[in-house]
């Protein structure tokens, strides 16, 4: 098994997409074992020589940070903060996600900025490495001060409390340590503090739904190239000379690929009958790009957190400073994971426009796509469930990031949202692939009716494998099978991950 050193170097998508991909162990690196070393050193050393009220070091939390604790009782604090802060409720987030949130914490919890112990990192690493990862659930982060009861159920197994997944069960965590003969942790001072205090339930669902994003907009881009030659459209508005006078970044890779994907179809070159098309097929290039231009800025904003330290308070050993600050606040991340729903809605939005011209029995194709339209309904329902998933997203795609709720007494008395901006983005991601997979269904059994004129032989590739899934239909049948395997196809599809990134 390949390892992954947890060090400074940046950690971005490809990286990650290499751990994940590869099932990569994780380790710590010299570098951070020293300097993770060094700051527990010096914060133990400051709290012996020095009574001095530091927050949440030897103070109560939030409204309670003027309380002084004592020197014997900081370990009960620590924990207790940890048992109390562990309110998650609703579903149980997807595995997936709780294993980036146990990388994106040890990472952050790397730098040496933080005060906690190694053999506390090193536990979080052995959970990862063996695939032990704690039941984790969507509600309860207001997204400042961090994601606090998601990463308190993060931290619970440590101290043998709260359950975690292992080997397709769950099971009680105090069971896991057992089994593997560990102890459980007594949390330091401040410890329980830096492992709740943090973004990174936000930073995950971040991180994996950009790689999500990314792979459903290349797939936009295909499924409209079918759907284009369905439709039997003009190619003159991808041409690169309109685009080069707009120049949006996205704008003109999108024209690029369609003009690659649609590059020696035989129906794309045939003279058209009609002198424009609709918006939803013409204005591909601005549309799309447009997603690719917001995903571009959300990558970035995305990368500059996952390489952070986003727990309170911060340590600096050079200039002799602890310090009690705002990283924890995920309001980056909250408008960030807003923008991704938004701009990943409007590929759903401009799909179903395709999705009902197509259906619609206009430039020779049947109504319905169907033979014996009448006796069949043909695709006329998968456009209404289309439908009505792009309203659903509608009302997903309202911000969260605009809301805010006081809390703590009022101490923390803005706060971003931004974990409720996570789940509702991962919602309308999913909705994107379902609204995506009806346009490929229909683009494909419509693409027939242009037989024996060709596609691109890029695009008959991909057809032909689609079709060993969801075949040409000639009747009415349940649908909702060839839905599910669509999606499939979509998720499962092997791609290149430079195609898709870059």
């Amino acid at each position: 098994m390949e390892t992954h050193y947890i060090s400074s170097a940046v950690l971005n998508l490809k990286t990650i997409i290499r751990i994940v991909n590869k099932k990569m162990a994780l380790a710590l690196s010299d570098e951070a074992i020293l300097n993770i070393k060094k700051s527990r050193a010096y914060l133990d050393k400051k709290i012996t020589e020095s009574n001095t009220p530091v927050y949440g070091i030897n103070t109560g939390f939030g409204a309670l940070c003027n309380v002084k604790i004592t020197p014997e009782k900081l370990t009960e604090l620590q924990e207790n903060l940890v048992r109390s802060h562990a309110c998650g409720t609703g579903s149980k987030i997807d595995r997936p996600i709780v294993r980036l949130m146990l990388l994106l914490k040890i990472q952050s919890l790397s730098y040496g900025n933080s005060g906690i112990a190694l053999e506390t990192v090193e536990r979080l690493i052995a959970f990862y490495n063996n695939d032990i990862l704690p039941v984790i659930y969507e509600q309860g982060s207001l997204g400042a001060s961090g994601d606090l009861a998601p990463l308190a159920h993060l931290a619970l197994p440590l101290i043998g409390e709260g359950e975690v997944y292992f080997e397709g069960k769950i099971i009680p965590s105090k069971k896991i340590l057992t089994d593997k003969n560990w102890q459980a942790l007594k949390l330091q001072s401040k410890e329980g503090l830096a492992l709740l205090n943090g973004t990174q339930f936000m930073s995950a669902f971040a991180v994996n739904g950009l790689l999500k994003a990314y792979r459903l907009s290349y797939f936009a881009d295909i499924i409209s190239a079918i759907s284009m030659d369905a439709f039997d459209c003009n190619m003159s508005p991808f041409d690169d000379l309109v685009h080069q006078v707009r120049p949006h970044r996205g704008q003109i890779k999108t024209a690029g690929r369609i003009r690659s994907f649609l590059a020696g179809s035989e129906i794309a070159k045939q003279e058209k009958e009609n002198v424009q098309d609709p918006y939803s097929f013409r204005c591909v290039p601005q549309v799309h790009g447009a997603t690719k231009d917001s995903l571009d800025f959300i990558r970035k904003t995305v990368k500059t957190e996952i390489n952070s330290v986003t727990d309170n308070p911060n340590i600096f050993i050079e200039d002799d400073k602890i310090i009690s600050g705002g990283n924890f606040h995920g309001q980056p991340l909250a408008l960030a994971l807003d923008y991704l729903g938004i701009a990943m809605a409007e590929l759903a939005n401009i799909s179903e426009r395709r999705i009902y011209q197509l259906v619609s029995g206009l430039r020779g194709l049947p109504a319905f796509l169907i033979e014996n339209p009448g006796l069949n309904s043909g695709f006329m329902i998968p456009q209404y469930t289309a439908a009505s998933i792009v309203s659903q997203n509608k009302q997903l795609a309202v911000p969260a990031s605009v809301d805010s709720i006081v809390s703590s007494n009022g101490q923390e008395d803005h706060v971003s949202m931004g974990a409720n901006s996570a789940t509702k983005s991962a919602k309308i991601l999913d909705n994107v692939l379902s609204v995506l997979a009806i346009e490929f269904i229909n683009a494909s059994q419509a693409l027939h009716f242009r037989e024996p004129a060709k596609t691109s032989q890029f695009l008959q590739d991909i057809i032909v494998k689609f079709r060993n899934e969801v075949p040409i239909l000639t009747e009415d049948i349940m649908m909702a099978p060839f839905i599910q395997k669509a999606r499939y196809f979509i998720k499962d599809y092997e791609l290149n991950p430079e195609d898709i990134l870059e």
